[in-house]
Formats: structure tokens, sequence, C-alpha cells
């Protein structure tokens, strides 16, 4: 389930390749460019609804014109916000009155009209929800080749270490924010890039520029592979950053593990990168197979000139792309994620009918929330499969024995698995905006129920794309679904049970939040074994000053001790300790199960404690001892 976290931002960029008036011919819109923008970000709102941003590089402006401008919104509904506020001074007057503007003039009026565009959707993992804390960040400069405008969807492990780095290089910085940081780290490198340039062209080298003629040369020649490779060969974490640089060029890049998403499509038209596939497919109305993953440790640049490049920035080492972006962040119309998470369901089909012994006639199956609905059909459509199977191999053995009748094939034939949707999600309600005091009479509410499709003597089965903390699972899904009054509930987890904290994107780093980490507490204290707590704690202790690069999983002996195959039934009584209603019982997706259905998503660390990075186990340890300790704030 949603569990109401917070996690990866939306990230769009839109590069025309060429001039305004050629949208303007072509499509009848001089404002084609700025309008795929926004699209980009409405087709992403899912990934952010605390704040926008959208910033524009503008071209061939004269002295004194602002070449690149930003605006950002912290209200509800913000990508709208922005894009009315931006449009507003055009917003009565029909295509055919701005087709016939000249661009200077359409410029003069919509201060947010360029050639190159990026675009931020915030889901803060940390910091508030101010308009400060909106992408994207402006690095300014009299000179516009060192302007820089960028915006990220990303959490870095190491951004106390990044900014001490920044301080020694005799930086001044203001604010540890891993954004701030990046911003710093990747412009302090522009600056560096400029002075390389000027010491090989400026006067007294071979080339004796000097004065605009310099650094007209100068932006000509900005190496945007060897900026990036440089500013980000010490970060540690996920990421993926859009930017803007004020001479017009632009870049897109990608951590060296791929585990942020990230898509790029090249058309005549236009170079656009967004986190998902289907918004670019979509908004270009192009076949999905031309939009193409950004490669991960890779930087996609445009020059000012129409140069694409696309360029290695870091060592090749092996992929672990987020497995939870696919399990529920992303939307469901990427046809690849669509077949991950209908395989997920089908996954859980053989266990599932297991536990109902064979009473197929008593048992409704369902989902919730809506982002299950792909694993659901994948469970029904497996299930079925099955009881076929089985109905067929029972029709058999009564003909071969001579006892098939008439009722016989009758009652094997009309065996079916009773789909139903019992539980509808209220859009209104936006539960993450209020506290936790608050929030728990709230989310008994998010979803309305449907009466009557479920009998008393029935078992509920009902499909969640993920159970991370059990507040939720009894405070919201299990009090729904009560209302109905089955006899029995079971709830499937399309996903393995969350273990470890999350540190690249996922704000999951409260080991004491994770229903599956409090029940193998409970059960090794069950067990007289408390001892291993301490155990624990000792050695997260002694690593505190390792360097990173030997910190190790001690966590792990804590779920060794309890026994993976006991978590579920220990979650299952956490969930219905004191309450009365029905019987719940609480299935998990296998870890093996995980990986056949998105082999090519091996990030797994939430599930398996095997962190891409160092920083990852170093944030693990922080997270046990913040628990051991009662302090309840992030671990990075």
């Amino acid at each position: 389930m949603g569990d109401f976290l917070t996690h990866e931002c939306g990230l769009a960029l839109v590069r025309l390749r060429k001039p305004i008036a050629h949208y303007q011919e072509r499509y009848g819109d001089p404002l084609w460019g700025m309008r795929r923008l926004y699209l980009l970000m409405e087709k992403q709102h899912n990934r952010g609804q605390d704040g926008a941003g959208i910033a524009t590089a503008r071209f061939d402006m004269a002295s004194g014109e602002p070449f690149l401008t930003r605006a950002r919104s912290a209200e509800r509904n913000p990508v709208e916000r922005l894009f009315d506020e931006a449009l507003e001074p055009v917003r009565h007057k029909p295509t055919s009155e701005l087709c016939q503007m000249s661009t200077a003039s359409l410029k003069q009026q919509l201060p947010l009209l360029g050639e190159a565009m990026i675009g931020h959707l915030r889901y803060g993992t940390h910091g508030g929800r101010t308009i400060d804390a909106c992408h994207p960040y402006l690095r300014r400069s009299n000179i516009a080749s060192r302007n820089l405008a960028l915006a990220g969807n990303f959490n870095l492990t190491n951004s106390h270490e990044l900014f001490q780095t920044l301080v020694e290089y005799g930086l001044n910085p203001v604010g540890e924010s891993d954004t701030g940081v990046v911003l710093e780290k990747i412009g302090h490198n522009l600056d560096r890039e400029h002075h390389l340039l000027h010491a090989s062209m400026g006067p007294g080298s071979f080339a004796n520029l000097e004065g605009r003629c310099l650094a007209e040369e100068v932006s000509k020649q900005l190496d945007y592979e060897r900026i990036i490779r440089r500013a980000a060969e010490q970060f540690d974490g996920g990421w993926v950053l859009v930017g803007l640089v004020g001479n017009g060029d632009c870049f897109a890049c990608r951590d060296v593990h791929g585990i942020r998403p990230a898509y790029m499509l090249v058309t005549e038209d236009v170079v656009a990168v967004a986190s998902e596939r289907p918004a670019l497919a979509g908004v270009f109305d192009v076949d999905a197979d031309l939009v193409k993953p950004l490669p991960a440790g890779h930087v996609l640049s445009v020059k000012r000139d129409g140069t694409v490049s696309l360029d290695r920035v870091a060592d090749e080492v092996p992929l672990r792309q987020c497995s939870f972006e696919r399990i529920y962040f992303s939307r469901g119309n990427d046809h690849e994620i669509y077949q991950e998470r209908k395989d997920l369901g089908r996954n859980l089909a053989a266990p599932i009918l297991t536990r109902l012994g064979g009473s197929l006639e008593k048992a409704v199956f369902s989902f919730i929330p809506n982002t299950s609905e792909s694993a659901y059909i994948g469970l029904v459509e497996e299930c079925d499969r099955l009881v076929r199977e089985s109905s067929g191999r029972a029709l058999w053995e009564l003909v071969q024995a001579g006892r098939a009748t008439q009722r016989d094939i009758e009652r094997l034939a009309d065996i079916r698995v009773r789909a139903e949707k019992v539980a509808h999600k209220d859009q209104r309600l936006r539960t993450f905006i209020t506290h936790d005091s608050a929030r728990k009479d709230l989310v008994r509410h998010v979803y309305d129920i449907t009466r009557g499709v479920v009998r008393q003597d029935d078992t509920l089965v009902v499909i969640d794309d993920s159970i991370v903390r059990g507040t939720t699972l009894r405070d919201s899904i299990i009090t729904i679904l009560s209302r109905l009054h089955p006899q029995r509930i079971i709830v499937a987890s399309s996903a393995p049970p969350i273990m470890y904290p999350d540190c690249y994107g996922i704000d999951m780093s409260q080991l004491g939040r994770f229903i599956a980490f409090e029940a193998a507490v409970g059960l090794v204290r069950q067990r007289g074994d408390s001892a291993v707590l301490e155990e624990i704690e000792a050695r997260c202790l002694e690593q505190e000053t390792w360097p990173v690069e030997r910190i190790r999983n001690h966590v792990a002996l804590l779920y060794e001790t309890a026994g993976l195959d006991r978590i579920p039934g220990e979650v299952s009584r956490l969930v219905t300790a004191g309450a009365s209603g029905p019987a719940v019982e609480v299935i998990y997706q296998s870890v093996d199960g995980l990986r056949r259905a998105m082999p090519f998503h091996t990030g797994d660390w939430y599930f398996t404690g095997d962190y891409p990075t160092p920083g990852g186990y170093r944030v693990l340890n922080r997270a046990y001892l913040n628990w051991r300790r009662g302090d309840d704030s992030r671990a990075y």
C-alpha cells in the first residue's frame, strides 16, 4: 500500500530543436513547447503533489533581458497554478492571433516562454513544504554560461561529506541539503570548466582570445561529460538530474546504478526527458519503443547549437534499478510495468488457493489500493487457470472411473473466482497533508466500501501492492474491510516484507515503523533471544568510525534469529492484537517471485539488505541505532 510514503519526484525536460516559429507553422501553436512541458508534468502528477517548479532558457535575448527564468509553487494543484499564471497574459487570445505574433513579442509577454525548459514535481522526503524547497534551484552569475538551473529526483547518503568537500574547496555553501550541495558541486565544476577553457583560449594561449569572443568560445566548448563526471564522482545515492545553463545548453544525467528512473525521446522536433516512459509516449504521440531509458551513468546534453550528445560519466557497474518503482510508484500504463505487476499477482495465486483449502465458492477476491489493480488482474487470471486445471483433472478422474454425471460436469464447470471491487478510493481526501495525530481518523475514510457483495461466511482476499507500516494496515485497511463483515480476511502483498530502510528516494529510513521489523523484534523477544538486539547494536556502534566501504549489514542477524518464515504470522497477530472482528492472515510475495517478475530491476535492498552503495549500509546502521535510542529522526 502507499502507506502515505513520500518518495521519488517527477522530472521533465523539453528542448526544442527548431525555432519557435517552426512549431507555430507546423502545429499551429507557438506555445507548443510550453504545453508539452505542462502535459509531461500533469501526466506525472502521481510523482509529486507537494510543489512544482519550471525553469526556461530563452535564446537570442537582447542584452539586459532575462535569459534564464523560473517559477515555483507550493500551493494546492501547483502545476495547474504555475501554467495558469505563466500563460495569463495571452489566456484570452485566440490561437490565430498568437500565430500572428513574432517570437520576440511573445517572449516579451511570456517570461517563461523559451526553447529549453525543465519541470519538477516535488514529493518531499526531507524539509518543509514551502516554496524554498521546490526545484529548480538556481545558481546565478553575471556570465550567462555560469548560470545554472537544476532539478532532481534523488537522495544522497553523504550530503554532509560533500558539504565539507565544498568548504575545503574554499567555497561558502549555505545549508547542507542534498539539493543545495548537488547544485553547488555541479556549479563549482561548471566554474572549473570555465577556468580550464579560459586558460587554454585566453591571452597568452595558442587561441589568444579575449573579451566577448573569449566568453562566446568558452560557452561553445563547455564539456558536460567532464563537468558531470567530476561533480558526481563522490555522490553516494540514487539520482536523476536535469539542468539548464544560461547560454542555452541543457543536460540530463542518471546515477551509475540506474537506481532512479529516467527516459528520453529524441525526434527531429524535440529532445525530451521524463521520469516515466508513458508520459513521453503519450505527450508526443509516439510509439513507446521510441522512448528509451536514459542509460545509467550517462549524461544526455544538448548544446545551444543543437548538438546532441550521450556520454558515459562513470565506470560501468551492475545495474540496481529500483524495484519499488515498478511495484508501486510508477503509473501502471507502462506496458512492461503492467506485465510485471500482473506477474507479481500470479505468483500469489497458488499460496492463496492453498490457504482457502479448496473453498473457492466462499471466497471474494478484491484489491486495495488502486495501484494494486494490475497485480489483482494477474492474481484472478492465475487463480482461474489453476481452478480450471483442477476441475479438469477432477472431471477426468470421474470419467475414467465411469462415475461422471451431468451434475458433476455442471458443478465443476461452475467453479469461478468471485472477483469484486469492494473498496473505492475517495480521491478528494489527501491524508498525507495531515500530521500522524490526525491521520488515524482520516485514513478510515479514504476508501468507500461496496456493501452486500461479501457474505458473513466468506473469506475476503485482498491484494495490496506492499505492506510497510502496521499502523496503516491496522488503522485503515483492516478497519475498512472489516465493515463488510467477512468471516476471514487474507491480505496478500505483491511485494516481499520490507525489512530494511531506503535512502535513495523513498522516505523509509525509520526501522521501528516497519511492521516486518516490529514482528521480527517481537519474535526474538518471545523466544528469549533479546540478547541478539544488544549484539547487533554493539556491532553497529563498532562500525560508526569505520570507513564507509567496510561497513556491513548486521541487522540481518535479527531476521535470521526470528526466522523469515515466521514473520507473516507475527504480522497477522500484530495487526489484529486487541481488536474484535474477522481473523486476518497476511501473505507476502517471495524475493524469488519478485525477481522472476522483474529480472531487470534488481534494486531490492529494502527486502534483502543488499545495498548498491556503501552509504546504504551506513544508513542501515544509523537507523538501527536510532531505533535502539528511541530516536525517530531520519537516518540520513
